[in-house]
């Protein structure tokens, strides 16, 4: 199965290549590109009629979404007949790194860009794109848009970017499964989660090995397993950036990947394939009775029966946004104020219902969420309602500079606790190793 589309993990590749402290070997991958963008860009003169016309690459997958996105741009195109936006598939995450990097560096960026927020502050080092704190604050929209959204795309004080939509993770299980096992309420809290896991294990024939396990945990050092994890970091009270340092070995992010291979100790967890936590397949087939996703999963449009509760509270309740986003790069006045005029669009409740519907995504516009249209798509598949439910618990991962380098190292922590390494151990590696990568940037 396909990597879901909002968290389609960048190659370790760019990873190096965005966190490098040799800038002049990056810029000079960056440069050798930008010829072929200038070239690309040559086709799109701009006539001279008094009408704006305005970029926009975007990564939207399915093709069943691009759709919808289409028809939302020709909506808009249609009532704003002085500004034309052209929508561009610039591929997938690793597909569009060089192309955006090489653009901004050889000055012909898109006008608008829809990307992830963790690249957020390295966009911001480069001066690529326009803070939009002033221009929203000026918005009713502002009112209309979740605050804790807006917070999550908020680096040294600016608003760096707009959700284009929104969602969260919680726990899918199998009803079934829990039904036969006993289990009457699904649990709340990370130790009746445990004790879940534990009766959801079984051994069917005997012969020692469980045929069927509580939960399946992604491994791998991935951006799917760092996504998952960080409820549990936030569950039990913790952050790992302290002063836009990383802070990893702290007593919530031991608790946190201890909780993880207690259940593992515990032989109620299966582990993913590396790097595939996202496939549905163990818990379509029945080996394992809950997952960790969110509600872009196949598993809502399988036959089997599923439902979906809470990430599960220690200290606190917690999940994590995810997300895509909508930059206006800096280009020219008049272009980012036409750019402006097209985020209004999305921010509104008319896109966003329409949006929401087509794609499965939650809206990012309050009025969207209670308009009848989309409570009646609400009503027709209600587990929507648990992630709308925990939006005011949800939150962003760090969108600092170095987010690439910050991931990479937690996930190496991760992989190698769930292997067996100690939380402390592990934690204390990856963090010695962020600290050279800072001290040398």
């Amino acid at each position: 199965m396909k990597i879901p589309p909002l968290l389609h993990p960048i190659s370790n590749f760019f990873r190096q290549l965005i966190s490098s402290t040799s800038r002049l070997l990056v810029l000079g991958i960056i440069l050798s590109s930008c010829l072929i963008i200038l070239s690309g860009c040559q086709a799109s003169a701009q006539k001279d009629d008094g009408v704006i016309r305005l970029t926009l690459w975007q990564g939207i997958n399915p093709p069943a979404n691009r759709d919808v996105f289409q028809k939302l741009v020709d909506k808009f195109n249609q009532t704003h007949p002085d500004i034309q936006v052209e929508s561009i598939f610039a591929g997938g995450l690793d597909q569009q790194l060089p192309k955006i990097l090489a653009a901004v560096v050889g000055n012909v960026p898109p006008d608008i860009l829809s990307f992830y927020p963790q690249l957020t502050g390295q966009f911001v080092e480069l001066d690529a794109i326009r803070p939009l704190e002033d221009w929203l604050e000026k918005s009713p929209l502002k009112s209309e848009v979740s605050p804790n959204l807006l917070a999550a795309l908020t680096l040294d004080d600016h608003l760096w970017s707009v959700p284009l939509y929104t969602s969260n993770i919680g726990i899918f299980y199998r009803p079934q499964l829990f039904q036969a096992a006993g289990i009457t309420q699904t649990p709340k809290t990370w130790s009746e989660l445990r004790e879940v896991a534990k009766k959801l294990t079984i051994d069917k024939d005997g012969d020692g090995k469980p045929e069927q396990q509580g939960m399946l945990l992604p491994l791998g050092k991935g951006e799917w397993t760092v996504f998952s994890w960080f409820p549990f970091l936030w569950s039990a009270g913790g952050e790992i950036i302290t002063d836009n340092r990383p802070n990893l070995t702290t007593d919530a992010a031991v608790s946190a990947l201890q909780f993880w291979q207690d259940l593992i100790k515990d032989g109620s967890v299966k582990l993913s394939a590396p790097e595939r936590g996202y496939e549905e397949d163990d818990f379509i087939a029945g080996r394992v009775a809950m997952q960790i996703t969110g509600p872009w999963t196949y598993i809502m449009k399988s036959d089997v029966d599923y439902q979906v509760f809470p990430m599960p509270a220690n200290v606190e309740q917690a999940t994590a946004i995810g997300d895509g986003n909508l930059y206006v790069m800096k280009t020219t006045p008049a272009r980012e104020e036409a750019a402006l005029k097209f985020l209004e669009f999305v921010l509104s409740e008319e896109f966003q219902t329409e949006w929401s519907i087509g794609t499965g995504f939650l809206p990012v516009n309050m009025k969207s969420t209670q308009s009848a249209a989309y409570q009646e798509f609400m009503n027709e598949k209600p587990v929507l309602k648990v992630f709308l439910d925990q939006m005011p618990a949800a939150r962003g991962r760090p969108i600092i500079a170095g987010y690439n380098s910050l991931s990479d190292s937690l996930g190496r922590a991760i992989e190698a606790t769930l292997l067996g390494e100690s939380p402390e151990k592990a934690l204390k590696t990856a963090q010695d190793r962020l600290e050279l990568i800072w001290h040398k940037n």
